[in-house]
């Protein structure tokens, strides 16, 4: 096997095992990221009801011009704060955090301590 397929296939694993113990809803929804090569993607997810809460991206229109020339971190805690900020006008203050099978740290722990630093409790 290629060495990007045994490491999409170990993070597989590492996602299925979280997943089987996390589960949001609708007052503690999953507070899920997704990370490409360019973007941060945060959404708030009831598992309950199969439903996207709300999510915000580096590619939302309404950051694009705030997250111009930052570099990654600073963008993902943007984002981070910005997902707080809808979360609040939900009326959500506490959450689950799922890193997705990521290690929990650059990008992912950014995105975490500017959610933290934006009201939400996890």
């Amino acid at each position: 096997m290629r060495k990007n397929d045994l490491k999409q296939e170990r993070r597989n694993k590492i996602r299925r095992r979280i997943r089987s113990t996390i589960r949001g809803t609708a007052d503690r929804p999953r507070l899920s990221i997704f990370k490409s090569n360019k973007h941060v993607y945060l959404q708030l997810i009831n598992d309950l009801d199969n439903l996207t809460i709300t999510s915000v991206s580096s590619k939302s229109a309404d950051l694009t011009k705030e997250l111009k020339g930052k570099a990654a971190m600073e963008a993902a805690q943007i984002i981070g704060k910005a997902i707080a900020e809808a979360a609040k006008d939900k009326g959500i203050d506490q959450v689950v955090f799922d890193r997705s099978g990521y290690k929990y740290h650059g990008i992912v722990k950014a995105a975490a301590d500017g959610a933290r630093e934006g009201g939400l409790d996890f």
